[in-house]
């Protein structure tokens, strides 16, 4: 199997993966950023056997990222070194940087169901931080890999749109952290957007990936 094949489909197994994790968390009443502490803590303390199937699911979803852009700069790098550009890099790091620092999510989310009520104000304020800081780096994954997608003429402009608006709005609610931390809101919302479109551009650039060897194949006959 092709190296960008196999990314591919590992692109689409990261969706599966955290829309599952999240499938578990999301129904159990997982707090949303900014949530009371009085809710945060009866929450993990009830439901610590949920966060903790939901996190068995982590580790598999940054191995399957991981994979998924290193396809991707391998589909895009020869194009993108005839033209003296390093944009899959640029989106490359940024899920990289994304995997790190959703670690420190889990880990805090895990560490909530063995802290006594009074520690938890203090780890739930670093999980909202970081949670909601991560869209920073999901934007600099999206950024890069849609304008090097775009370049090389791998993605269609439709998907790199999708790519540039979901960056947008999780740059906007990272930028927005310390509002967002400070209450349930509306301000939420953006965050969330951005995500929903996150898990659709990464499910259509595997669908790319996949597809990208059969096409070459298809293409090169033709330049002889």
């Amino acid at each position: 199997m092709r190296f960008t094949r196999l990314s591919g489909i590992a692109a689409i197994g990261f969706a599966t993966a955290i829309v599952t994790a999240n499938l578990f968390m999301a129904p159990a009443g997982l707090p949303l950023t900014g949530a009371d502490e009085a809710a945060v803590s009866a929450f993990f303390s009830a439901k610590g056997h949920v966060v903790g199937l939901a996190s068995t699911f982590v580790p598999a979803a940054w191995v399957l990222a991981t994979l998924f852009g290193a396809g991707a700069v391998a589909a895009l790098w020869s194009s993108e070194r005839e033209r003296g550009e390093a944009w899959s890099l640029v989106g490359f790091t940024g899920l990289i940087l994304q995997n790190v620092t959703f670690a420190g999510v889990i880990s805090a989310r895990l560490a909530l169901t063995r802290t006594d009520p009074a520690g938890v104000p203090a780890l739930w304020a670093l999980h909202d931080a970081v949670f909601t800081l991560n869209g920073t780096f999901l934007a600099i994954a999206m950024l890069g890999l849609s304008v090097g997608g775009l370049r090389a003429k791998l993605i269609r402009p439709w998907h790199g749109v999708l790519g540039f608006l979901a960056a947008a709005l999780q740059f906007t609610s990272a930028s927005l952290t310390y509002s967002i931390m400070r209450e349930e809101g509306p301000l939420g919302l953006i965050g969330l957007a951005g995500w929903l479109l996150w898990v659709a551009w990464i499910v259509t650039y595997g669908i790319r990936l996949i597809r990208h060897p059969q096409e070459q194949r298809t293409v090169a006959p033709a330049g002889r």
